[in-house]
């Protein structure tokens, strides 16, 4: 017995996800996301900002207000409360979906109405997506591993542009953009990274992407592209002033708008959930995703009182996880706190922003490129040898990649409609999901086809349905669940 050896039992261990690490690895694991996901926070106040008429400083405030509500937001997905969070190793941020009706809305109001308007709308939006959490968690069921790898893959080579464009120097109207110095950078800091992953152990080995930013900013200041100008400009303390720009207004087409990018937001996040939950070996189960957009939409709900925007599940630490196999949502707790940190303190925010952006391109294309090769990893189990399910792929990631490949493709259409378009992540997701449901559930198969293929094979292929062909909700006894009589779930076996 378990216990009369002194040995745990499998039901005792503690999971990687709820560990804890040594405050300094603890530290530099939690700085290493920030690292990571530092640039895509910043970068829509940089963009939004300015379209409602913001000035440099104001534009800076703004900046600062979006890292301290990441923080808050991530908090709530690590560590959770009550019903909210999905306790796993999320970093929220910034979405980027809303930035498009956003900067619609700041062009079309006064500037002294525009972020009110925002602010007012994103509230909406996010109370909203609270309490519609539960029921769309539900539609985890039509995420087999044909969907979820189709997304996860889609994930990843979406976010690849984004490393390439930083690569380039990120700012397309600046005269160094795509310069030989530039793409070189990038190209030592994505060496360095591959180098320090192939021969460091260990430790190190996990954080080899933050000791290549740190190797490849030292390079580039001979270089010549590593600014301090930031740095010499930034207040010591700067709290976020709630309600800075004036008091939420509530504008019906602006609630709309924002509350369509809401259930954008929430399809990406439940796919990211669903791909973080293989990689840390947790599977995410309607419980978790319901938890974690509770989050995402409280988050989002609470972020416009400190003047920040919707947030939503990052990607891009999805591939550090699975790159690092740190899995421990404590190391990205400590990332949400560092995050409030930044937002709290512009010198701290501005020694992070000294990481040159192709410094941080070249270190992306590993990150995102890992969140594609999982992807591909969970399409191996998705029964492919079935043409349907090619099918399904071929069609989802060939629709998903119109705005990687093509960004214009959509522009005749109405604009409303571009905040799904224009993501290629959503787009390929849904057309995953229906076409799933088209060939796997409402098919071409009979009642005359043998029981024991639909007993023993999934929508998708894949063995563990239920009696109705729907791929099974993946349960977590050891968070503590309880069986319908209410006694303790047993352990899963492994």
């Amino acid at each position: 017995m378990a216990a009369s050896t002194g040995q745990k039992s499998e039901g005792d261990r503690k999971h990687p996800v709820d560990d804890t690490l040594p405050p300094f690895k603890m530290f530099t694991s939690g700085l290493q996301h920030v690292a990571a996901m530092y640039a895509g926070v910043v970068a829509p106040p940089m963009i939004v900002g300015p379209a409602c008429g913001l000035s440099a400083t104001e534009t800076a405030f703004l900046m600062g207000a979006s890292l301290f509500t990441a923080g808050i937001a991530t908090l709530l997905q690590t560590l959770g409360f009550w019903k909210v969070g999905a306790k796993l190793p999320f970093v929220n941020g910034v979405s980027f979906a809303g930035v498009t009706p956003m900067v619609a809305i700041g062009k079309a109001q006064s500037p002294d109405n525009a972020l009110p308007i925002i602010f007012g709308a994103v509230m909406v939006a996010g109370v909203l997506g609270f309490f519609v959490a539960p029921y769309f968690s539900k539609l985890v069921r039509f995420f087999p591993p044909v969907v979820t790898g189709t997304v996860i893959t889609l994930i990843g080579v979406s976010l690849l542009p984004v490393a390439f464009n930083w690569s380039q120097g990120g700012n397309p109207t600046a005269a160094d953009y795509g310069s030989l110095t530039n793409i070189a950078m990038a190209g030592v800091t994505f060496l360095i990274v591959l180098v320090l992953r192939r021969v460091l152990r260990g430790f190190l080995q996990q954080i080899a992407i933050l000791l290549g930013l740190i190797a490849g900013t030292l390079i580039a200041i001979p270089v010549g592209i590593t600014h301090f100008s930031a740095l010499t400009k930034a207040d010591l303390i700067g709290f976020p002033t709630p309600f800075h720009f004036g008091a939420p207004q509530f504008d019906i087409a602006a609630i709309i708008s924002m509350c369509i990018v809401m259930l954008v937001c929430m399809t990406e996040s439940t796919a990211d959930m669903l791909a973080l939950g293989k990689i840390v070996d947790r599977p995410a189960d309607e419980r978790t995703i319901e938890g974690g957009l509770r989050a995402d939409t409280l988050g989002s709900a609470v972020s416009p009182l400190f003047n920040g925007f919707a947030n939503s599940a990052f990607a891009q630490n999805i591939g550090l996880v699975a790159m690092t196999k740190v899995r421990s949502r404590y190391v990205v707790a400590t990332s949400g706190l560092i995050l409030i940190v930044l937002g709290l303190c512009p010198v701290a925010a501005s020694v992070i922003s000294l990481v040159p952006l192709p410094v941080l391109g070249g270190a992306g294309i590993v990150l995102f490129g890992s969140v594609a090769a999982s992807g591909i990893q969970t399409l191996a189990s998705a029964a492919m040898e079935k043409g349907d399910n090619a099918l399904i792929v071929a069609a989802a990631v060939g629709i998903g990649l119109i705005p990687i490949a093509a960004p214009d493709f959509y522009h005749n259409l109405p604009k409303d409609l571009l905040v799904v378009l224009d993501s290629g992540i959503s787009t390929g997701c849904l057309v995953a999901i229906v076409l799933n449901l088209a060939f796997n559930h409402f098919g071409r198969k009979n009642a005359g086809e043998s029981a024991d293929e639909s007993a023993g094979e999934g929508a998708d292929g894949a063995p563990g349905a239920d009696g109705h062909g729907d791929p099974a909700i993946p349960r977590q006894p050891d968070r503590g669940t309880v069986d319908d009589a209410g006694e303790p779930a047993a352990a899963p076996a492994h």
